[in-house]
């Protein structure tokens, strides 16, 4: 067994091996267009491509050095530490940021992981627990499953006479922005640029792995989601809403409709992109959106966390320390 960075030839093998949209090869040619590096490696046995995937590299400012992150891969292992080190060192990294798509269920994972040399992070990315609805149930399983309330409000938007409509138009997808937008404004979180979704959008489109999902009231658009698929799974990672007519619950259909969605395409699981922990605090500024989700009757899931592949000790400390300060400047002076 050895592992040899790929290339495009290895295209049209890679995608089988990959299990998560961040991990495809379209993201990863989406993300080059932001600006950032992308690695990817292969494990072969022989001439046959067993494992593969890809991580990015991010310049540090003020420093000759760089991040990797590497979100959503698979169970860590001997050979791919291996060649994260080789790779790291080549970039002159000082560390390397990985968060597994493995769910905790079983502790030997998380040994394994720390004998092979990784150190749990002190910043996750993305959240450690999920929420997955299973799209191989039956509409009325669904339904059956929701929350009573949740239910409601889905039958209450079609009693008002919410629409619902699919889309890969450009100009659909400049009113998913307009609403994306106002809310984040309105929340106060960071979010990513409208560059960033612009290119996430053209080149996922190209590729069949995107789409909007829309919802009017009196021909007004209210809510606006971006749906991305890849393998057997539809993800749901960025969402807009209006603050006009609350009242005819138009996001819950949204949801509903995406579900119904996934169906119609076949798919096997609907991805929410992210949940808090089972024992949530009410007071927590994402839990409003965390009970939304969680209405749908969802798996609640936990992954094994975050861990960083240290290349350059004090660099790390370093550059730690800095990012704290970073985000309590912005958290106290930004919006």
């Amino acid at each position: 067994m050895y592992y040899r960075i790929l290339n495009e030839e290895d295209k049209s093998k890679y995608d089988k091996q990959v299990s998560h949209i961040i991990q495809s090869w379209e993201w990863g040619e989406f993300r080059k267009k932001t600006g950032v590096e992308v690695v990817r490696l292969g494990h072969f046995d022989g001439i046959r491509l067993v494992d593969a995937y890809q991580l990015t590299f991010h310049r540090v400012p003020f420093f000759k050095s760089k991040v990797g992150y590497f979100p959503k891969g698979p169970m860590p292992s001997r050979l791919m530490v291996d060649g994260l080190l080789s790779v790291g060192k080549e970039k002159n990294a000082a560390f390397i940021k990985l968060e597994p798509n493995i769910e905790a269920s079983n502790k030997y994972h998380v040994s394994s992981i720390r004998k092979l040399g990784l150190v749990p992070s002190k910043k996750s990315l993305f959240t450690r627990y999920n929420f997955l609805i299973d799209l191989t149930k039956s509409e009325d399983e669904l339904l059956g499953s929701m929350h009573s309330k949740t239910r409601y409000n889905v039958r209450l938007a079609q009693k008002k006479g919410v629409e619902v409509y699919e889309s890969v138009k450009d100009s659909d997808f400049e009113i998913y922005l307009k609403l994306y937008f106002e809310t984040t404004k309105r929340q106060k979180y960071f979010g990513h640029t409208p560059s960033y979704h612009r290119l996430a959008w053209e080149t996922l489109k190209k590729a069949g792995m995107a789409r909007v999902l829309i919802a009017k009231y009196q021909k007004k658009p209210l809510v606006a989601w971006m749906l991305l698929n890849f393998g057997d799974t539809l993800y749901y990672p960025y969402g807009g809403s209006s603050l006009e007519f609350k009242e005819v619950m138009a996001s819950n259909l949204v949801a509903w409709e995406t579900i119904r969605l996934g169906k119609k395409m076949s798919l096997k699981t609907l991805d929410l992109w992210g949940a808090l922990s089972p024992d949530a605090d009410l007071d927590d500024k994402w839990y409003g959106f965390h009970k939304f989700k969680l209405g749908y009757g969802p798996k609640h899931v936990e992954y094994i966390g975050t861990y960083d592949l240290v290349l350059s000790p004090n660099l790390y400390k370093l550059l730690n320390i800095g990012d704290k300060v970073r985000w309590a400047f912005l958290r106290s002076f930004g919006r």
